[in-house]
């Protein structure tokens, strides 16, 4: 039987692990107060980026070549979409980033509170 496949979260001493094979991550820019959101899954030992959203664009926040717009949203994929983890840097003077499971988010500080510093995502 395959082993199923699971995101961990880790800051500092804290570690979570959920045992998902998909996950989203959203945020809203500290500045230009647009959201962007990147659909991930859990492949083996890696996180696959597998399209990401950005609802408008701004300062330094283009969407790249390739992007298509679609209600508003830009999406696009990128050409290296494999990642061994994700820093997270968190502060407590913007909005958390949102962890979607399924069709449900929730602040990442469900999980790992703002003060404990970088996050860092990976499969595990």
């Amino acid at each position: 039987m395959p082993a199923l496949a699971a995101l961990c979260m880790v800051a500092g001493a804290l570690h979570v692990s959920l045992p998902v094979q998909s996950f989203t991550l959203r945020w809203t820019h500290s500045i230009e107060k647009i959201e962007w959101s990147e659909d991930y899954e859990v492949v083996g030992g890696w996180l696959h980026l597998s399209r990401a959203h950005i609802r408008g664009s701004g300062a330094g926040m283009e969407p790249p070549d390739g992007a298509w717009l679609q209600d508003g949203v830009w999406s696009y994929r990128l050409a290296d979409p494999w990642r061994r983890e994700v820093l997270l840097a968190r502060s407590p003077y913007v909005a958390d980033y949102e962890l979607c499971i399924g069709a449900r988010c929730s602040p990442l500080s469900r999980w790992i509170p703002v003060a404990a510093g970088t996050t860092t995502l990976r499969a595990c």
